[in-house]
């Protein structure tokens, strides 16, 4: 098994470069150039810099409160991810996130009302929680209760809805078994284990979905079952994300193409799949020019290794996990 803390930080590098390749594919799009036929062929777009989007700021942010052990304080997450708002709120943030990051950068326990005040009091059942989970499943892989339930508690600060939550706890789960999966591994065989554990719902329902699809099925029909996030839901993202990153634990590069031929929200899927397969490989194998276009993550990550524990503050401890 990988060193959890390495894990960890390559999957939220995996994940940026998922997100930055991703987000890539929308110019194309609104152009309306035929971006599944340049997938297909393997050629990515002309653009010169590839920036990564608010998915990398809060994963990077999530990480960075969970460090180094993986302890989930809500109002210490809460903090990081207002303050990561304020600092560049043009990342591509949801509506619902732009009502709620800054009231968290005043006043951390604002989650606690605010997140569940979202959509009529129902709470986001949108793919947020779940596109910034797999860096905490690596941090936590060694066990994957625990992994659940701090994903699960992570995801409440912006996604209360069950259907949101469960859709972060499936991302960190797959991170985990990616993480500490001997080889071969068996894709169905991993998307069943995920599914055993998310709690019970259309998310859950999409991943044991995703384990039963036949194996020559291609990535568009895979979308066209699962979903592909274009209605922006968890249940509508996370199954296929999943289903790609299984089909090719062991390729990054791979995956990121399989999950792009799906278009729909294709750099949060991306940015799912990408930290779920470099939580296991790296980014060794990425090509030299996607790495020179990529948008670098913030240094301070690159120090995170160095660093122990992170201060909690006393109000803080009674969420942590």
């Amino acid at each position: 098994m990988r060193e959890a803390r390495t894990a960890a930080l390559d999957s939220l590098r995996g994940l940026a470069l998922g997100d930055a390749f991703g987000e890539t594919w929308f110019p194309v799009l609104r152009a309306g150039g035929d971006a599944r036929a340049l997938i297909r062929a393997r050629r990515v777009p002309e653009a010169a810099r590839w920036p990564w989007t608010d998915d990398t700021a809060l994963a990077a942010a999530l990480l960075r409160a969970a460090w180094p052990d993986g302890e989930v304080a809500q109002d210490a997450v809460a903090g990081e991810f207002g303050r990561t708002y304020l600092a560049d709120d043009g990342r591509g943030y949801a509506a619902g996130m732009h009502e709620l990051l800054p009231r968290l950068a005043a006043d951390p326990a604002a989650w606690r009302a605010g997140s569940r005040a979202l959509f009529g009091g129902e709470g986001s059942l949108g793919n947020g929680g779940a596109m910034r989970a797999a860096p905490l499943g690596a941090l936590c892989a060694r066990d994957p209760a625990v992994a659940a339930r701090r994903a699960a508690l992570a995801a409440e600060v912006t996604h209360r809805h069950p259907e949101g939550v469960a859709g972060a706890v499936a991302v960190a789960l797959a991170a985990a078994s990616a993480v500490t999966a001997r080889a071969p591994v068996e894709p169905a065989a991993l998307l069943r284990g995920v599914a055993a554990r998310t709690p019970p719902g259309r998310v859950r329902d999409g991943v044991a979905r995703a384990a039963a699809l036949p194996s020559d099925t291609g990535p568009a029909e895979a979308a066209a079952v699962l979903g592909s996030g274009r209605r922006m839901r968890a249940d509508d993202t996370v199954p296929f994300a999943l289903w790609s990153a299984a089909r090719h634990l062991d390729d990054l590069v791979g995956a990121l193409w399989c999950t792009a031929e799906g278009l729909g929200d294709v750099d949060t899927t991306c940015a799912i799949t990408g930290g779920v397969v470099a939580a296991r490989v790296g980014t060794a194998g990425v090509p030299a020019p996607w790495l020179a276009r990529a948008e670098p993550l913030p240094e301070w990550v690159a120090r995170l290794a160095g660093q122990g524990p992170s201060p909690r503050a006393e109000e803080d401890r009674p969420d942590r996990a």
